[in-house]
Order: structure tokens, then C-alpha cells, then sequence
């Protein structure tokens, strides 16, 4: 793409330490148990794009870094642990140090201007997204990497902005990162104190030690898959990709996998589709063991909802592991896949699975191995960003947001890393991503054409047509007087066309038109309506 040529320059300012508008005093605050999950010491960046609204007139004189650091200040006087350090208590766990004395007390902010047009980046809606680590501040030296949160904003010629924000998950989850992008943007917006009151009360989340924890990973390191294109020398660039799947598309696969009077929600079967395309696109060793790890959200679903008050911002999700054969994830019905993966779900809403997880955790802190296995290959760690906020009514100074996503490094670009979003603001013009996702993932770059002909694949017709045979017909031997053959031969293209890199070849295109018909036959043969079925 034209935008991946052009060279981006950035100048930047000095690094500067914003502190809190109202002084605050001096503490150590201790964190809880899931904050203090193994995982969680690292830091989530992200990137926010801003253009001027079509209903205002640019103005020369607004300067987003001077009204955004003035409302970072009055926000960190409600979020002020935000402005102290990390540190490694002797316990081995994290704690808060709030120094109000110290020359480091304050949260880094830096202030840059980049010498192009956010148009002519697309407003950073790409597939290939490792432009907006360009656009979040990492600090070099590792002291400053225990600072809890970071903030860069980078003005374009356009008038436009980004905003990178960098936040320990030691600290927040993402739902309590958005609260806090909140406060910021209404104090910027004129109001004197944030909607939603900051609570800390961490040590209300501290688990017990249990002498039955639940085991931290159910693989080991003898059993787990292989991947050719991981910690491979030729092999090992890992990036982050962004891909679309329409409204529609995700409608029809839902449809497709309805059974047994069973509804599965969107994330559901997309976690279904993309943890076994991640696993062929890897080219995991078959006889071996691959996981997907759901980081369940129990702020709605935890049946003690008030050990959870509103305005909590700490770590607030536990992970529902579903782990199966490579070659059962390769062969296995879709339909099967995605139900296994609801049922996981719904046993880590129970209270008791959320106890229990938690009082494990705090067993076994240290949690190596997970995080071994899960720099493998043959781990996929899935979450959800949809109804974290970040997208909802955050327009300020006449500047609408028009995207937002996750930036392509630290704990974010991982090969482990996939995350659902809902589509952005620049997706409105576009109805067929009415009700659509946003996938983000990160693969080795030898990995990810594969990966893209799956994803290209949902929106295939041919292939959602056999995926609807292959829910209402168990064996197609029984529709006698016809189909039976057809069917085998369609399955066959469709195995070798997984096999198949790049684009379908001209001999399998031929054979489509041929195969858009079988449906509608043995559909009718079978005594159902092909119409209502497959229209």
C-alpha cells in the first residue's frame, strides 16, 4: 500500500512528567491477585486517531496536546496511583510506590508532529498495522518500565491527532483503561470531575491459598504443538495484522452452525474459526496439543457483583482454556469447536469457577510455563474489545474519533495475541460492516497468507454453502437419488483447497459454478426447503 512507501517522519518534543492537578499524598498501594497474574507485568498500547469533524472548521489555534495534558493532570488527581511506580515488593509481588517528593512522580507524556496527513494514512485503517508503534511512547532504559502509565500525542498537517496510550495491565484491564480515557476526555470537555468516581480497593480481590489449585496450564512442555515458523531464525518477524469480517458473513456462519436448538454469539463462533485458522496457518505438528486461551470478563457475570463497585479498575477477567489434538482442531465440525468453546465460557461465569481461579492463582503466582507455552505458537490467547467503551462518545474539541486499535508491540505483538473489536467510525460508510469485527492478530509474517486465505474463505460462497450440508446433513449416503457423490467430490476440493497457498487456482475455479448448484439438490432431495436454506 501506498502508505506503507511513504516515509513517516516525527519530531519530538521533550519528554515531560505531568503530575496531578491537586497535590495528593504519598503511599503504597498494594494490588490484587489478578493483577498480579504473571502476564499482566507488561504494558498495552494503544492508538487513537482524531480528525476534525465534518461540521467543524479547522482551527489553527487548538492545540490537542495543550488541552489533553491539562485534563491528564485533573484526571490523575482521581487516578493518582497512575502517577507513581511499580515496584517488586519482597513478597515477590506488585505494589504501587506514590512518592509525591520524588523528581519522578508523574506520568510521562511527550508531545510530537508528524510531517503528513492522517488521510494519507489512512486514518491507520490498514491490515498491516506496525505504523502506530510509531505513535506510542516506549521509553528506552528499563527503570522507566516500571512507570504505571504513558502518553504520547502526535499532530498531523491535517489538523488530526493521535493520542498513544500506554498502560501497565498490572494496574488496569482494558475496561479500566477505558474509564480512565473517559475522565480525561470529559474534563477536557469542561466538566469539573470525572462521571465515574475511581475506586481502588484491590485487597477486596485477594484469593486465598487453596491445597487443590486449578492446574495453571492443562499442557506440558512434552505435549504441546510445534510450529516451523516460530523461534525459527528465517522465520521468527512477528507482526500484527488487522482483518475485516462483514455483518453479514458472521450472520450466515452463525446461521450455519445453529443445532440442537443452540445460539452462539459472534464471538463465539469467530474464536471457533479463528483459533483453528491460526493453528493451520502455523502449521502446528498434528499429533500435539493446542490451546485457546478466552479471557472471560466477570465484571456482568460474577454472581457476588458487589465485591466488583462501580468505578473498579483493576484486572477483572479470568481465562477459560479449551485445549484439543491439533488434528481434532483440523478435522473436527466447526459446529462441534465452537460449542466446546461456550461451554468453557459459561463454567468461568459460575462464582465458583471465578473463586477458584483466583484463589489458584494466588497458590501458584509464578506461572512460567503458561507464558512459555504461550510464546509457542500453539497457544491463541483471545479477547474481546468490543464492549470495553473505547469507541463511545469520545469526540472532543470539535475532533472526532475515527479509530482505534491496538499498537503492534510489547505485550500486544506477541504470537499468542488475538483481539476482537468492533468496527471503527470510518466503517460507517460501509454497510455490509454493519454488525461486522475487527480481528487483530499477530503471526509470523510467513504464517499470515494462509491465515488471510482463511479469513477470505468465511466470506466464500461455496464454502458457506457446505458448511449449511454439513449441519443438516449427517450422512449424505441417506439422500438416496442423488447428491451422495457430489458431495464427496465438493469435500475434496475443499480439503485440497486449504492445501492451496494464495489464491484458489484456475482449475478450482472452474469447478465453482458446478458446485453452487449441489446445495440446492441435495437440499431438495433431502425433502427440505433449499430456498429458505440457502438463498
Amino acid at each position: 500500500m501506498e502508505y506503507e512507501k511513504a516515509p513517516l517522519n516525527i519530531e519530538k518534543e521533550d519528554v515531560l512528567l505531568v503530575k496531578p492537578s491537586k497535590s495528593t499524598s504519598s503511599c503504597i498501594l498494594s494490588l490484587s491477585t489478578l493483577d498480579n497474574k504473571g502476564a499482566n507485568n507488561n504494558i498495552a498500547q494503544t492508538v487513537h486517531v482524531y480528525r476534525s469533524s465534518s461540521i467543524h472548521d479547522y482551527d489553527s489555534s487548538f492545540n490537542p496536546c495543550h488541552v489533553f495534558k491539562e485534563a491528564l493532570s485533573k484526571a490523575l488527581f482521581y487516578y493518582y496511583p497512575l502517577a507513581g511506580r511499580l515496584v517488586r515488593h519482597t513478597d515477590g509481588k506488585f505494589r504501587v510506590k506514590i512518592n509525591t517528593d520524588s523528581v519522578e512522580f508523574g506520568v510521562p507524556f511527550l508531545e510530537a508532529t508528524a510531517n503528513c496527513t492522517l488521510s494519507s494514512l489512512h486514518y491507520l485503517d490498514n491490515t498491516n498495522t506496525e505504523i502506530a508503534k510509531h505513535l506510542v511512547l516506549d521509553l528506552p532504559s528499563p527503570q522507566d518500565k516500571n512507570y504505571p502509565l504513558v502518553l504520547m500525542v502526535t499532530k498531523f498537517l491535517c489538523g488530526g491527532f493521535t493520542i498513544g496510550m500506554g498502560m501497565s495491565h498490572a494496574i488496569c484491564d482494558g475496561f479500566g483503561a477505558s474509564q480512565f480515557f473517559k475522565a480525561i476526555l470529559e474534563l477536557a470537555r469542561g466538566r469539573t470531575e470525572p462521571s465515574v468516581k475511581p475506586v481502588w480497593e484491590r485487597e477486596n480481590q485477594v484469593g486465598t491459598i487453596t491445597t487443590q489449585p486449578f492446574p495453571q496450564c492443562p499442557m506440558d512442555r512434552e505435549s504441546v504443538a510445534f510450529s516451523p515458523f516460530v523461534n525459527q531464525p528465517n522465520t521468527k518477524i512477528i507482526k500484527q495484522y488487522c482483518f475485516k469480517v462483514e455483518g453479514e458473513t458472521i450472520t450466515r456462519l452463525k446461521l450455519s452452525l445453529m443445532n440442537e436448538n443452540i445460539r452462539f454469539t459472534t464471538f463465539e463462533v469467530l474464536a471457533g474459526y479463528v483459533w483453528r485458522s491460526r493453528a493451520r496457518a502455523l502449521k502446528l505438528s498434528s499429533n500435539d496439543k493446542t490451546m485457546l486461551n478466552v479471557l472471560v470478563g466477570i465484571r456482568r457475570n460474577l454472581m457476588d457483583y458487589e465485591t466488583l463497585p462501580k468505578g473498579y479498575y483493576g484486572n477483572s477477567t479470568i481465562d477459560a482454556k479449551v485445549v484439543l489434538k491439533v488434528s481434532e482442531l483440523d478435522e473436527m465440525p466447526l459446529y462441534k469447536i465452537v460449542k466446546l468453546i461456550k461451554e468453557t465460557k459459561n463454567i468461568a461465569f459460575t462464582a465458583d469457577y471465578v473463586r477458584n481461579s483466583i484463589n489458584s492463582l494466588e497458590t501458584n503466582q509464578e506461572d512460567g510455563l503458561s507464558m512459555e507455552l504461550e510464546a509457542s505458537g500453539a497457544v491463541t490467547v483471545l479477547t474481546e474489545w468490543k464492549h470495553l467503551g473505547f469507541q463511545e462518545n469520545l469526540d472532543f474539541g470539535g475532533y472526532e474519533l475515527v479509530n482505534f486499535l491496538p499498537a503492534p508491540c510489547k505485550m500486544l505483538a506477541t504470537v499468542d495475541a488475538c483481539i476482537f473489536s468492533s468496527a471503527n467510525k470510518l466503517d460507517d460508510h460501509d454497510p455490509s460492516m454493519d454488525g461486522g469485527v475487527r480481528i487483530f492478530t499477530s503471526l509470523p509474517v510467513a504464517a499470515m497468507p494462509k491465515f488471510k486465505d482463511e479469513i477470505e474463505a468465511l466470506s466464500h460462497r461455496v464454502l458457506y454453502a457446505l458448511c449449511v450440508l454439513s449441519q443438516i446433513v449427517n450422512d449424505s449416503r441417506v439422500l438416496l437419488g442423488g447428491g451422495w457423490p457430489e458431495m464427496v467430490m465438493a469435500k475434496e476440493i475443499d480439503a485440497l483447497d486449504r492445501k492451496t497457498r494464495g489464491k484458489k487456482s484456475l482449475t478450482m475455479e472452474a469447478f465453482t459454478r458446478a458446485l453452487l448448484a449441489i446445495p440446492t439438490t441435495i437440499a431438495d432431495n433431502a425433502g427440505l426447503d433449499s430456498a429458505e436454506l440457502i438463498s
